[in-house]
C-alpha cells in the first residue's frame, strides 16, 4: 500500500470518527465555489487555472478535519484532497499560517513560511494566468452559545492561547457540539502578491501576505473572543506607568502636597475602583445563570435586527447605546450578543453598583465603574480618560447609556453627553478603527422596578443600591413579566458626523486638551441622533397598546367590543404608516392582546349583560403610564391630528399643518421625534389620508377635515386617539400661562422650571391625571430650552424671561386643542400673588437646600 493511499484511508477513518462527537455551527456565508465536475469546456477550463485553499491560523489534524468533512457537506473543495494547478500538484487545500508549534522553543520550526504557501506563490509568480483563492477559516471550540454548560466546560473554552494536544483532545471530547466555524471572505494570492510587489518592494511576497493573513484572522477571532488581553494586573501596570497619568500624579503630587509615591498610590486606587476584571469564564458562567432567570422571568427574549450588529463588528469599534429602563438592561444586552457568537462588550456601570459580590461579578462580566461627578479630582479623570483610551485602542466594543440614570417615566431622557464626548476625545487621540453608535430600543412588558419607579416620581427619594433591594427584586422572580424586545436600530456612524461638523481632521494629543467646538457640536449631534434612532427602533408590543388606548379614556375603561376594534384601528395604522422601517409592531390581534393583557394580570374584564368591559386593573393606571410613553412617540402626530379635527369639529389642512409646524418643535425635542421640518408636511398629509381611510376623519370636497359625528362609534375612537397628545399640550400650556401671568422680565428661568414643576405635581394629584411626567422636571426645563431656541423667549441683564406679542400667540394656539374647562383650570392653577409666588420659591428653595445637605453627608 502506498504512503498516499494509507495517508487517505487514516484521513477517512479520522474524519469518521470526529464526526460522531463534531457537530460545528457553521455562521456567516459560504463561500460560493464553483462546480466539483464542470459542466462545460468554460468551467473545465476555469476550474484548472483556478483552485481554493483554505486557511487556518494554526496547525492542528483536529480543525483541518473538521474544515474538511464541513467542506465535503457543503459541496465545496474539499479541504484535504489533493488538488492539481496547472503542472503543480499539492497533497492537500490547506495552509497553516503558523504550521508547527511555535511555543516549542527547544525544537524551533525550520522554516519560516508555511512550505505550501511558499511553492504556491513560486508557481503563481511563474504561471501569471492561474490563481489561488485563499479561503480563511476560524475554527473554535467550545464558542457556540446556543448550548448550556457546566462549570467544567468552562476551563477547556477556547482563548487566544494556541492549546496543547491534551488540551484540544478535551475541546475536542466537551465542546464537539459546541464548536464553531465560519468561512470568511475569499482572498485572491495573485492579487495579494501583485500588491505586495507593488506597495511593499522591501518585503518578499511571503512576508507581506503571511502577515496580512494573521492580521486578517486575529481580527476575525477578535470579533469573536474579544482583544487579546492581558490580565487586570498587568493593564492597571501599563496604565499607571502611561505618560499622561505619570504627568497627572506629578500634578497631584504638587496640588495635594504630598510625595510622589503617595500620588501614585492614589492613582493606583483609582485604577482599582474603575477598570474591569473581564473573565470569559465569568461570561459563560453568566450566560448559564441568565439562561435560567429568563427562562423563569420571560415568556421571551426577542431580539430583533442582529444582521446590523454582526456586519458591523468586523469593521467598526462598537459602541451600543440603548435605552435605560431597568437593571435588567445591562444583563441582557450583553447576554443576547453573547448568545449570537460577538465579544460581550465592556459597560459603563454607575459606581452605586459596585457592591459587595455584585461589584465583583459585573467586573467579570465587562463592567467597569464610573463615578457620576468627576468634578473636584483632576487625577481621577485623567486614570479614567486613559483607561477609555486603552479600551478604545484595543478596538473592544464598548456599551453605555448616554441618558445616564434609568428612565422613570417610560420616555427618552435628555442626553448626559460626558461618556460621549470622552468617547471621541480618545479616537481623535489615536485613531484605530472607525467607532459606530448602535442605539439599542429594549422594551418590557412589566419592570421588576416598576412600584419603586411610580413612588419617586411622585416625590419619594429615590432607593440607594444595595444588596438587600436586590434580593427584594429577586424574590419577585415567580412573578409573570411577559416578554422583552432587544430591537438594533440605524447605526450612527462617527466619522460621517465629525465630516459635518468640520471636525474629521481635528487631532488631539494629550488627556486633558480641550475639546474644539467643532467636535463638540459634532458630540451634541451624535447624542441626538443615537436617541431618535432609539425611537425609529420601537417595539410596539401588546401592554403598550392597551396602555396608550385605556389612559385615553375617562375612567380607563372601554367596552370590549370597542377595544378590540380600537386596538386593531392602531395596529392597521401603525402597519400602513410605520413610524420607521425598524419599527416592530405586536402581531397579536385585538382580541389576543386583550387576553394576554389578562394573562399578565395588567387589565380586568367586568362582566357585564350589554357586553363585557375591559378596565385597567387597580393600581396599575399609573404604571401603565410607562408603558404607553415607550411608544407614545410612535403615534404623537396622527394624536395631533385627531386632536385638532376632534376639538374643532373641522379644520383646513393649511390651518392644520401651521398649527402642527409651531408645536412640532416641542415635541420633537421632547419625544426625539425623527422628522425634519422638511419632511412634516408630507408625513402629516400621509396621516391625514391613513386617518381618512380608517373612517376616523371625513375630508369634504373642499379638502376640509371634518370630525365624524359625535357620540358615534367613529368619533369616540378619534376621541380616544386625540387624548396622548394633550398631557405634553397641557404642560406646555400652563408653563406659558405662568410665564404669561406674570409678565416679560419678572421671572426667571430658574424660577419657572421649579414653579412648573410643583404644578404639575399639585395638577397630578388635583385632577387624577395619573402621569408621572408631571414630576418630572426635565420636560419643563426641555420646553424652555426650546423656547429660547425658537426665539420666543430670551433672558435679559437680571436674568429675567422676556417676550412679546408673538409668545403670546404661541399660546393662542391651545384653544385650538384644549377645552374650555380645561383651559381655565390652567389659568387658575398658574395664577399667583406676589406674595404666593415667594413663599412658593423659598419652599422650593428650603427642598433644595436639604438635599444638597443630604447629598454631602452621604
Amino acid at each position: 500500500m502506498s504512503k498516499s493511499s494509507f495517508g487517505q484511508i487514516y484521513r477517512r477513518l479520522s474524519s469518521k470518527l470526529l464526526d460522531l462527537v463534531v457537530t460545528p455551527h457553521v455562521l456567516g456565508e459560504v463561500p460560493n465555489d464553483a462546480p466539483l465536475s464542470p459542466q462545460n469546456p468554460e468551467q473545465e477550463q476555469a476550474a484548472t487555472h483556478k483552485i481554493v485553499c483554505y486557511v487556518l491560523q494554526n496547525y492542528s489534524r483536529s480543525n483541518a478535519l473538521v474544515v474538511d468533512s464541513e467542506t465535503r457537506r457543503l459541496k465545496l473543495q474539499p479541504a484535504l484532497d489533493a488538488f492539481t494547478l496547472g503542472q503543480h500538484q499539492e497533497k492537500k487545500a490547506v495552509i497553516f499560517l503558523q504550521h508547527k508549534d511555535e511555543t516549542n522553543l527547544v525544537n524551533p520550526p525550520s522554516h519560516a513560511f508555511p512550505p505550501r504557501l511558499i511553492r504556491l506563490i513560486e508557481f503563481l509568480e511563474k504561471n501569471p494566468d492561474y490563481d489561488v483563492e485563499l479561503i480563511p477559516v476560524t475554527v473554535l471550540w467550545g464558542r457556540s452559545p446556543d448550548k448550556e454548560d457546566s462549570l467544567f466546560r468552562l476551563l477547556f473554552t477556547d482563548t487566544w492561547a494556541t492549546p496543547s494536544k491534551v488540551k484540544q483532545l478535551m475541546n475536542i471530547g466537551i465542546h464537539g457540539r459546541q464548536s464553531y466555524l465560519e468561512f470568511h471572505k475569499p482572498q485572491s494570492l495573485k492579487d495579494l502578491i501583485g500588491y505586495a510587489t507593488i506597495h511593499h518592494p522591501n518585503l518578499s511576497p511571503a512576508t507581506y501576505i503571511l502577515s496580512q493573513l494573521n492580521n486578517y484572522l486575529d481580527g476575525q477571532r477578535e470579533v469573536i473572543l474579544g482583544p487579546d488581553l492581558s490580565d487586570r494586573r498587568n493593564v492597571m501596570h501599563s496604565l499607571i506607568k502611561s505618560e499622561e497619568v505619570q504627568d497627572a500624579v506629578r500634578k497631584e503630587s504638587i496640588r495635594s502636597k504630598i510625595s510622589m509615591v503617595e500620588a501614585e498610590r492614589r492613582a493606583i486606587g483609582h485604577v482599582n475602583e474603575i477598570a474591569s476584571d473581564y473573565s470569559y469564564s465569568a461570561v459563560r458562567f453568566a450566560d448559564m445563570a441568565l439562561t435560567r432567570l429568563w427562562t423563569q422571568l420571560y415568556d421571551g427574549v426577542e431580539v430583533h435586527n442582529f444582521s446590523t450588529v454582526r456586519e458591523l463588528a468586523k469593521d467598526y469599534e462598537i459602541i451600543y447605546t440603548p435605552c435605560h429602563r431597568s437593571h435588567i438592561d445591562y444583563l441582557l444586552l450583553s447576554y443576547v450578543i453573547h448568545r449570537r457568537g460577538l465579544m460581550v462588550p465592556y459597560i459603563a456601570a454607575g459606581d452605586n453598583l459596585n457592591l459587595p459580590f455584585v461589584g465583583q461579578l459585573l467586573r467579570g462580566g465587562g463592567a467597569f465603574f464610573i463615578r457620576r461627578s468627576f468634578r473636584g479630582s483632576a487625577l481621577y479623570t485623567s486614570v479614567f480618560k486613559e483607561y477609555l483610551f486603552s479600551i478604545l485602542s484595543r478596538n473592544t466594543p464598548l456599551e453605555y447609556f448616554i441618558e445616564g440614570g434609568r428612565s422613570r417615566t417610560g420616555r427618552l431622557l435628555p442626553p448626559k453627553t460626558g461618556m460621549l464626548a470622552m468617547t471621541v476625545h480618545s479616537h481623535l487621540r489615536g485613531k484605530s478603527k472607525p467607532i459606530v453608535f448602535l442605539p439599542t430600543y429594549i422594551g418590557y412588558e412589566r419592570l421588576m422596578e416598576g412600584s419603586t419607579y411610580v413612588g419617586e416620581m411622585q416625590g419619594k427619594p429615590k432607593e440607594a443600591e444595595s444588596i438587600f433591594g436586590i434580593i427584594g427584586a429577586l424574590r419577585k422572580i415567580e412573578r409573570i413579566f411577559g416578554k422583552v424586545h432587544v430591537n438594533f436600530g440605524e447605526p450612527v456612524f462617527l466619522d460621517d458626523l465629525l465630516k459635518q461638523h468640520n471636525a474629521e481632521n481635528i487631532e488631539i494629543k494629550r488627556n486633558d486638551d480641550p475639546i474644539p467646538q467643532e467636535v463638540s457640536d459634532a458630540v451634541n449631534s451624535s447624542a441626538n441622533a443615537i436617541l431618535e434612532n432609539i425611537n425609529r427602533a420601537v417595539v410596539i408590543n401588546p401592554v403598550s397598546l392597551l396602555s396608550l388606548i385605556l389612559l385615553a379614556t375617562p375612567k380607563h375603561t372601554l367596552d370590549e367590543e370597542i377595544c378590540i376594534k380600537q386596538l386593531d384601528t392602531y395596529r392597521k395604522l401603525a402597519s400602513a404608516l410605520p413610524y420607521d422601517e425598524r419599527t416592530q409592531i405586536t402581531h397579536l390581534s385585538g382580541k389576543e392582546i386583550i387576553a394576554y393583557g389578562l394573562k399578565l394580570k395588567l387589565i380586568k374584564r367586568i362582566q357585564h349583560v350589554l357586553g363585557d368591559i375591559i378596565a385597567i386593573e387597580d393600581n396599575q393606571a399609573v404604571l401603565l403610564t410607562y408603558f404607553r410613553n415607550n411608544i407614545l412617540h410612535a403615534f404623537v402626530l396622527p394624536s395631533l391630528i385627531a386632536a385638532l379635527v376632534e376639538h374643532n369639529g373641522k379644520i383646513g389642512q393649511g390651518d392644520l399643518i401651521n398649527v402642527i409646524r409651531t408645536l412640532y418643535p416641542f415635541l420633537k425635542a421632547e419625544l426625539f421625534l425623527k422628522w425634519k421640518d422638511a419632511e412634516l408636511k408630507d408625513q402629516i398629509l400621509q396621516y391625514v389620508d391613513a386617518l381618512v381611510k380608517a373612517n376616523l376623519i371625513q375630508m369634504d370636497a373642499e379638502g376640509i377635515l371634518n370630525s365624524p359625528v359625535r357620540n358615534s362609534e367613529d368619533h369616540n375612537q378619534l376621541a380616544v386617539l386625540a387624548a396622548p397628545v394633550m398631557q405634553s399640550l397641557e404642560r406646555y400650556y400652563m408653563t406659558l400661562a405662568l410665564i404669561t401671568q406674570r409678565g416679560s422680565g419678572n421671572i426667571s428661568t430658574r424660577q419657572v422650571e421649579d414653579l412648573s414643576h410643583l404644578l404639575g405635581q399639585r395638577l397630578s394629584v388635583l385632577y387624577e391625571f395619573n402621569s408621572p411626567e408631571f414630576f418630572d422636571k426635565s420636560l419643563f426645563q426641555g420646553f424652555i430650552k426650546v423656547l429660547t431656541q425658537q426665539g420666543y423667549i430670551s433672558t435679559n441683564e437680571e436674568g429675567g424671561l422676556t417676550f412679546d406679542e408673538q409668545f403670546r400667540n404661541v399660546a393662542q394656539y391651545a384653544n385650538l386643542v384644549l377645552d374650555d374647562v380645561t383651559l381655565q383650570m390652567l389659568q387658575h392653577i398658574t395664577s399667583f400673588t406676589d406674595e404666593e409666588l415667594k413663599e412658593a420659591l423659598d419652599a422650593v428653595a428650603a427642598q433644595n437646600a436639604k438635599k444638597r445637605l443630604k447629598r454631602k453627608k452621604k
